[in-house]
């Protein structure tokens, strides 16, 4: 790829978000495959947690199966602490397939700030969801427990207290993008002094994962998949 071919590709999704901003790829930022996608990561001391093979069931049936690609990412301290814990499913290959009909819905949950762009689509999924405080006990576990068995295989375990959000986007023609994140909440709230600073400070953190679902729903319309992660709301926290 020409140092030309590779700034266009990274420019490109500032053309495809209205009044959004956005900027080239930095130096100290990193790149790795999954799927078909290209997982692009904001600057931070990232660990990768490797990348592993697996595979859905989907619609139509009988015994229809979509391969999918998982790699998570850890972000680190200065102390080497655990910030943040990013995995990412994508389509393993760009070959097409028969139109695939999604069945996963996004239902409001209580404690949980749910937004779902597909209004209750059953042929189509954009679900985003968040908590401020995960860490209550057996909340992940009980809520997202994939993510939390895949957490305890892998003996990673996150300080409390930490915020979880997840994002998936699903289509018929195929696409799949899904995004788990557990991430200490001081990279996405601010310190809030009063009852007025503390009812707003959820905010950068909506919009830290609206930013996200738009960066995944870009990635699925580019033959690479560019994926770029968006930087936290705020800088990593000083020992």
């Amino acid at each position: 790829m020409t140092l030309t071919s590779s700034i266009i590709r990274r420019l490109l999704p500032c053309a495809l978000v209205v009044l959004a901003a956005c900027a080239p790829l930095s130096p100290t930022q990193t790149e790795y495959p999954v799927g078909r996608a290209s997982l692009a990561l904001p600057p931070g001391v990232w660990e990768d947690l490797g990348a592993a093979d697996e595979a859905i069931e989907v619609l139509p049936a009988p015994a229809s199966t979509m391969a999918l690609q998982a790699r998570a990412v850890a972000l680190r301290g200065a102390r080497q602490e655990l910030l943040a814990v990013l995995r990412v499913h994508t389509n393993r290959d760009n070959h097409p397939r028969d139109p695939v009909y999604w069945t996963g819905r996004c239902p409001q949950q209580e404690g949980l700030m749910v937004e779902d762009a597909t209004r209750g689509s059953t042929v189509r999924v954009d679900c985003l969801r968040f908590k401020r405080r995960a860490d209550g006990t057996q909340w992940l576990e009980k809520n997202d427990p994939d993510f939390a068995r895949w957490l305890d295989r892998r003996k990673i375990v996150m300080g409390k207290p930490y915020s979880y959000l997840s994002y998936r986007y699903a289509a018929t023609g195929s696409a799949v993008v899904e995004v788990d994140v557990l991430v200490d909440p001081r990279l996405l709230t601010p310190v809030a002094r009063n009852n007025h600073e503390f009812l707003a400070a959820g905010w950068p953190a909506l919009q830290w994962g609206r930013d996200l679902a738009q960066a995944v729903r870009v990635s699925t319309g580019m033959m690479d998949g560019y994926l770029a992660i968006p930087p936290f709301p705020f800088a990593i926290p000083i020992p």
